[in-house]
Protein backbone atom coordinates (compact mmCIF):
# COMPACT_ATOMS: atom_id res chain seq x y z
CA UNK A 1 0.00 0.00 0.00
CA UNK A 2 1.18 3.92 -0.71
CA UNK A 3 1.69 5.64 2.48
CA UNK A 4 -0.92 7.62 4.08
CA UNK A 5 0.56 11.12 2.95
CA UNK A 6 -2.49 13.35 3.71
CA UNK A 7 -3.78 15.17 6.79
CA UNK A 8 -7.05 14.75 8.31
CA UNK A 9 -8.18 17.18 11.04
CA UNK A 10 -8.20 14.56 13.53
CA UNK A 11 -4.70 13.50 12.55
CA UNK A 12 -3.00 17.06 12.49
CA UNK A 13 -4.39 17.32 16.15
CA UNK A 14 -3.23 13.97 17.34
CA UNK A 15 0.49 14.82 15.75
CA UNK A 16 0.54 17.81 17.20
CA UNK A 17 0.59 16.18 20.83
CA UNK A 18 2.70 12.97 19.62
CA UNK A 19 5.24 14.70 17.06
CA UNK A 20 8.17 14.37 19.62
CA UNK A 21 8.25 10.99 18.45
CA UNK A 22 8.86 12.49 14.86
CA UNK A 23 10.84 15.70 15.84
CA UNK A 24 14.55 16.12 15.51
CA UNK A 25 15.43 17.86 18.70
CA UNK A 26 11.75 18.19 19.96
CA UNK A 27 10.97 20.71 21.99
CA UNK A 28 7.94 22.22 23.13
CA UNK A 29 7.98 25.86 23.91
CA UNK A 30 5.71 27.09 25.70
CA UNK A 31 5.81 30.94 24.37
CA UNK A 32 5.93 29.49 20.69
CA UNK A 33 2.75 27.25 21.27
CA UNK A 34 0.85 29.54 22.56
CA UNK A 35 1.79 32.43 19.84
CA UNK A 36 0.11 30.08 17.36
CA UNK A 37 -2.88 31.07 15.70
CA UNK A 38 -4.55 31.96 12.02
CA UNK A 39 -4.97 35.64 11.71
CA UNK A 40 -7.97 36.29 9.56
CA UNK A 41 -7.45 39.69 8.15
CA UNK A 42 -10.17 39.12 5.63
CA UNK A 43 -13.21 36.97 5.15
CA UNK A 44 -12.35 35.31 2.35
CA UNK A 45 -9.42 33.29 4.19
CA UNK A 46 -12.50 31.55 4.90
CA UNK A 47 -12.48 29.48 1.54
CA UNK A 48 -8.86 28.67 1.93
CA UNK A 49 -8.15 27.73 5.73
CA UNK A 50 -10.53 27.54 8.74
CA UNK A 51 -9.38 29.57 11.92
CA UNK A 52 -9.30 26.51 14.08
CA UNK A 53 -7.17 24.34 11.85
CA UNK A 54 -4.17 23.53 13.96
CA UNK A 55 -0.37 24.44 12.80
CA UNK A 56 1.52 21.51 13.97
CA UNK A 57 5.13 21.68 14.53
CA UNK A 58 6.87 18.49 12.95
CA UNK A 59 10.23 19.18 13.85
CA UNK A 60 11.75 21.87 16.32
CA UNK A 61 15.26 23.54 18.04
CA UNK A 62 17.28 22.30 14.87
CA UNK A 63 19.59 24.75 15.84
CA UNK A 64 22.73 25.20 13.24
CA UNK A 65 24.36 27.97 11.17
CA UNK A 66 21.41 27.99 8.25
CA UNK A 67 18.00 28.51 8.10
CA UNK A 68 16.14 25.07 7.68
CA UNK A 69 14.93 25.39 3.88
CA UNK A 70 14.14 24.04 0.55
CA UNK A 71 11.23 21.89 1.42
CA UNK A 72 10.16 19.82 -1.59
CA UNK A 73 7.23 17.32 -1.30
CA UNK A 74 8.16 13.95 -3.39
CA UNK A 75 4.57 12.43 -4.25
CA UNK A 76 5.50 9.27 -5.85
CA UNK A 77 7.38 8.95 -2.86
CA UNK A 78 5.00 10.43 -0.14
CA UNK A 79 7.89 12.02 1.97
CA UNK A 80 8.95 15.77 2.15
CA UNK A 81 12.54 16.91 1.68
CA UNK A 82 14.41 19.48 3.05
CA UNK A 83 17.82 21.49 3.67
CA UNK A 84 18.59 20.70 7.58
CA UNK A 85 20.80 23.38 9.46
CA UNK A 86 23.77 21.62 9.00
CA UNK A 87 23.09 21.85 4.85
CA UNK A 88 22.14 18.00 5.20
CA UNK A 89 18.98 17.04 3.03
CA UNK A 90 16.44 15.77 5.31
CA UNK A 91 13.39 13.02 4.32
CA UNK A 92 10.04 13.47 6.31
CA UNK A 93 7.49 11.30 5.35
CA UNK A 94 4.19 11.43 7.83
CA UNK A 95 4.68 8.83 10.22
CA UNK A 96 8.25 7.78 10.25
CA UNK A 97 10.94 9.51 11.71
CA UNK A 98 12.56 12.30 10.16
CA UNK A 99 16.14 10.73 8.45
CA UNK A 100 19.16 11.81 6.73
CA UNK A 101 18.12 11.85 3.00
CA UNK A 102 21.92 13.30 1.74
CA UNK A 103 24.61 14.08 3.51
CA UNK A 104 26.28 16.46 1.06
CA UNK A 105 23.79 19.03 -0.60
CA UNK A 106 26.62 21.41 -1.44
CA UNK A 107 24.25 24.01 0.73
CA UNK A 108 21.51 23.89 -1.99
CA UNK A 109 18.96 26.22 -0.75
CA UNK A 110 15.61 26.11 -2.95
CA UNK A 111 14.73 22.92 -5.06
CA UNK A 112 12.02 21.92 -6.95
CA UNK A 113 11.88 19.39 -10.29
CA UNK A 114 12.24 19.84 -13.52
CA UNK A 115 8.76 18.97 -15.92
CA UNK A 116 10.95 14.99 -16.18
CA UNK A 117 10.67 14.79 -12.34
CA UNK A 118 14.47 15.83 -12.00
CA UNK A 119 15.44 17.50 -9.25
CA UNK A 120 17.12 21.07 -10.06
CA UNK A 121 18.79 23.43 -7.48
CA UNK A 122 20.54 26.24 -6.03
CA UNK A 123 23.72 25.27 -4.81
CA UNK A 124 25.11 28.18 -2.75
CA UNK A 125 28.30 26.60 -1.83
CA UNK A 126 29.08 25.76 -5.39
CA UNK A 127 27.13 28.68 -6.90
CA UNK A 128 25.90 26.96 -9.44
CA UNK A 129 22.49 25.76 -10.49
CA UNK A 130 22.64 21.75 -10.87
CA UNK A 131 20.05 18.84 -12.21
CA UNK A 132 20.13 15.39 -10.32
CA UNK A 133 19.49 13.05 -13.16
CA UNK A 134 17.27 9.94 -12.49
CA UNK A 135 20.50 7.87 -11.93
CA UNK A 136 21.71 9.68 -9.67
CA UNK A 137 24.55 11.88 -11.39
CA UNK A 138 24.76 15.51 -11.67
CA UNK A 139 24.32 17.91 -14.40
CA UNK A 140 26.00 21.66 -14.41
CA UNK A 141 23.39 24.06 -16.27
CA UNK A 142 24.82 26.95 -14.76
CA UNK A 143 27.63 28.28 -13.24
CA UNK A 144 28.60 32.03 -14.35
CA UNK A 145 27.40 34.97 -16.48
CA UNK A 146 29.54 36.65 -18.01
CA UNK A 147 32.51 34.94 -17.28
CA UNK A 148 31.72 35.97 -13.66
CA UNK A 149 30.53 33.12 -10.76
CA UNK A 150 27.16 33.67 -9.29
CA UNK A 151 26.82 35.21 -6.19
CA UNK A 152 25.09 32.41 -3.82
CA UNK A 153 21.95 30.92 -6.05
CA UNK A 154 18.82 31.08 -3.23
CA UNK A 155 15.21 29.95 -4.97
CA UNK A 156 14.36 28.03 -8.41
CA UNK A 157 10.90 27.75 -10.23
CA UNK A 158 10.45 25.88 -13.37
CA UNK A 159 7.84 26.70 -15.91
CA UNK A 160 6.27 24.19 -18.14
CA UNK A 161 8.26 24.71 -21.01
CA UNK A 162 11.37 23.56 -19.39
CA UNK A 163 12.77 27.08 -19.06
CA UNK A 164 14.38 27.48 -15.26
CA UNK A 165 14.40 30.58 -13.27
CA UNK A 166 16.54 31.64 -10.77
CA UNK A 167 17.65 34.54 -7.93
CA UNK A 168 21.03 34.81 -7.24
CA UNK A 169 21.43 37.79 -4.49
CA UNK A 170 24.98 37.91 -2.51
CA UNK A 171 24.75 36.21 0.78
CA UNK A 172 27.64 35.39 2.23
CA UNK A 173 29.13 36.71 5.24
CA UNK A 174 32.52 38.54 2.73
CA UNK A 175 32.21 40.85 0.69
CA UNK A 176 32.21 40.04 -3.45
CA UNK A 177 35.72 40.20 -5.04
CA UNK A 178 36.92 41.57 -7.34
CA UNK A 179 36.04 38.49 -10.14
CA UNK A 180 32.35 38.73 -8.70
CA UNK A 181 29.79 40.36 -10.26
CA UNK A 182 28.55 43.88 -8.72
CA UNK A 183 24.77 42.74 -8.75
CA UNK A 184 22.02 40.49 -7.78
CA UNK A 185 20.14 39.07 -9.96
CA UNK A 186 17.49 36.75 -11.25
CA UNK A 187 17.70 34.69 -14.55
CA UNK A 188 16.02 32.18 -16.95
CA UNK A 189 18.17 29.42 -18.08
CA UNK A 190 16.46 28.53 -21.77
CA UNK A 191 14.61 25.18 -21.59
CA UNK A 192 17.62 23.82 -24.85
CA UNK A 193 19.92 25.24 -22.04
CA UNK A 194 21.78 26.93 -24.96
CA UNK A 195 20.76 30.70 -23.37
CA UNK A 196 21.24 32.02 -20.26
CA UNK A 197 19.34 35.70 -19.80
CA UNK A 198 19.58 38.00 -17.14
CA UNK A 199 16.05 38.67 -16.50
CA UNK A 200 16.10 41.89 -13.75
CA UNK A 201 19.25 43.48 -11.85
CA UNK A 202 17.79 45.94 -9.83
CA UNK A 203 16.58 44.53 -6.86
CA UNK A 204 18.66 44.41 -3.43
CA UNK A 205 18.28 40.89 -2.15
CA UNK A 206 16.16 38.70 -4.81
CA UNK A 207 14.94 35.53 -3.38
CA UNK A 208 11.56 33.84 -3.22
CA UNK A 209 10.42 33.00 -6.71
CA UNK A 210 7.29 31.39 -8.05
CA UNK A 211 4.41 31.72 -11.13
CA UNK A 212 1.27 32.58 -11.13
CA UNK A 213 -1.03 29.18 -12.12
CA UNK A 214 -1.56 30.11 -15.50
CA UNK A 215 2.43 31.55 -15.70
CA UNK A 216 1.42 34.44 -16.93
CA UNK A 217 3.04 36.16 -13.73
CA UNK A 218 6.23 35.80 -12.28
CA UNK A 219 6.24 36.71 -8.57
CA UNK A 220 9.96 37.78 -6.99
CA UNK A 221 10.62 38.84 -3.76
CA UNK A 222 12.86 40.92 -2.52
CA UNK A 223 13.75 40.14 1.15
CA UNK A 224 15.94 43.24 2.30
CA UNK A 225 13.18 45.77 0.99
CA UNK A 226 10.27 43.52 2.42
CA UNK A 227 7.94 43.10 -0.32
CA UNK A 228 7.22 41.36 -3.50
CA UNK A 229 7.58 42.43 -7.07
CA UNK A 230 5.15 40.88 -9.98
CA UNK A 231 6.11 41.02 -13.81
CA UNK A 232 3.98 39.72 -16.82
CA UNK A 233 5.85 37.16 -18.78
CA UNK A 234 6.32 38.24 -22.53
CA UNK A 235 6.16 35.13 -25.46
CA UNK A 236 9.89 34.94 -25.25
CA UNK A 237 9.71 33.93 -21.66
CA UNK A 238 11.21 37.09 -20.46
CA UNK A 239 9.96 39.52 -18.30
CA UNK A 240 7.78 42.71 -19.71
CA UNK A 241 9.47 45.23 -17.67
CA UNK A 242 6.70 48.20 -17.96
CA UNK A 243 4.84 45.77 -15.97
CA UNK A 244 7.24 45.57 -12.93
CA UNK A 245 4.58 46.44 -9.53
CA UNK A 246 4.94 45.97 -5.78
CA UNK A 247 2.60 43.01 -5.41
CA UNK A 248 2.23 43.13 -1.47
CA UNK A 249 4.46 45.13 1.34
CA UNK A 250 5.26 42.17 3.97
CA UNK A 251 7.08 44.37 5.99
CA UNK A 252 6.41 45.24 9.81
CA UNK A 253 7.73 45.74 13.41
CA UNK A 254 7.64 41.96 13.81
CA UNK A 255 10.32 39.82 12.39
CA UNK A 256 10.41 37.85 9.40
CA UNK A 257 11.41 38.93 5.79
CA UNK A 258 9.63 37.65 2.63
CA UNK A 259 11.60 34.66 1.33
CA UNK A 260 10.81 31.50 -0.13
CA UNK A 261 7.06 31.32 -1.38
CA UNK A 262 4.48 29.23 -3.47
CA UNK A 263 1.27 29.72 -5.27
CA UNK A 264 -2.29 27.73 -4.99
CA UNK A 265 -4.27 26.29 -8.02
CA UNK A 266 -6.45 29.41 -7.10
CA UNK A 267 -3.54 31.93 -7.59
CA UNK A 268 -3.19 32.44 -3.42
CA UNK A 269 0.56 33.45 -3.17
CA UNK A 270 1.82 31.89 0.47
CA UNK A 271 5.17 33.81 1.47
CA UNK A 272 6.89 34.97 5.15
CA UNK A 273 6.90 38.65 6.17
CA UNK A 274 6.55 40.24 9.15
CA UNK A 275 5.18 38.07 12.09
CA UNK A 276 4.54 34.58 10.19
CA UNK A 277 3.61 33.35 6.55
CA UNK A 278 1.09 35.20 4.95
CA UNK A 279 -1.71 34.44 2.86
CA UNK A 280 -2.30 36.76 -0.55
CA UNK A 281 -4.69 36.66 -3.01
CA UNK A 282 -3.94 37.24 -6.59
CA UNK A 283 -4.08 40.92 -6.33
CA UNK A 284 -1.92 41.25 -3.67
CA UNK A 285 -4.40 41.52 -0.92
CA UNK A 286 -3.56 40.19 2.84
CA UNK A 287 -5.67 37.98 3.50
CA UNK A 288 -4.31 35.82 6.34
CA UNK A 289 -1.92 35.31 8.43
CA UNK A 290 -0.28 32.07 9.42
CA UNK A 291 1.34 33.09 13.54
CA UNK A 292 3.41 30.00 13.92
CA UNK A 293 5.68 31.13 16.85
CA UNK A 294 9.01 31.26 15.10
CA UNK A 295 11.06 34.07 14.32
CA UNK A 296 11.03 33.83 10.41
CA UNK A 297 9.56 31.60 7.23
CA UNK A 298 12.16 30.80 5.24
CA UNK A 299 10.29 28.91 2.50
CA UNK A 300 7.20 27.09 1.80
CA UNK A 301 5.78 23.80 -0.14
CA UNK A 302 2.32 22.31 -1.14
CA UNK A 303 2.66 18.18 -0.17
CA UNK A 304 0.32 15.58 0.88
CA UNK A 305 -1.39 12.98 -2.47
CA UNK A 306 -4.40 16.03 -2.96
CA UNK A 307 -1.61 18.80 -1.94
CA UNK A 308 -3.53 20.85 0.72
CA UNK A 309 -1.04 20.06 3.29
CA UNK A 310 1.15 23.31 3.23
CA UNK A 311 4.59 22.66 4.71
CA UNK A 312 6.57 25.28 6.11
CA UNK A 313 10.49 26.14 7.23
CA UNK A 314 11.65 28.78 10.24
CA UNK A 315 15.00 29.30 11.26
CA UNK A 316 15.13 25.92 13.26
CA UNK A 317 11.84 24.24 12.64
CA UNK A 318 9.74 22.24 10.05
CA UNK A 319 6.26 23.10 10.78
CA UNK A 320 2.69 22.03 8.70
CA UNK A 321 -1.09 22.83 8.01
CA UNK A 322 -4.23 21.73 6.45
CA UNK A 323 -5.78 23.87 3.46
CA UNK A 324 -8.84 23.58 1.27
CA UNK A 325 -7.14 24.56 -2.19
CA UNK A 326 -4.46 22.44 -3.40
CA UNK A 327 -1.27 23.64 -4.22
CA UNK A 328 -0.13 23.80 -8.12
CA UNK A 329 1.72 20.41 -8.42
CA UNK A 330 5.35 19.51 -8.33
CA UNK A 331 6.12 17.62 -11.70
CA UNK A 332 6.77 13.73 -10.89
CA UNK A 333 8.94 11.63 -12.56
CA UNK A 334 7.81 10.54 -16.59
CA UNK A 335 7.26 6.73 -16.49
CA UNK A 336 9.05 5.26 -19.48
Amino acid sequence: MEPDNGFSRRRMLAMSVAAAGLAVGFNRGAAAQAAKRIERLDPALDQIIAASEPIVDLATNLGGTVNTEGPLWWKEGGYLLFRGTDNKRWKYAPGQPISVFKENTNAANGITRDMQGRLVACEAATRRIVREEHDGSITVMASSFQGRPFNRPNDIAVKSDGAIYFTDPWTAADAPGETDLTFAGVYRISPDRGTLTLLVDDFLTPNGIAFSPDESVLYINDSRRRHIRAFALQPNGTLARQTDRVFADLGGAESGVPDGMKVDTAGNVYCGGAGGLYILDPNGKKLGRIVHGFQNTSNVAFGGDDWKTVYFCTRTSLGAFKVKIAGVPVPTAKKS
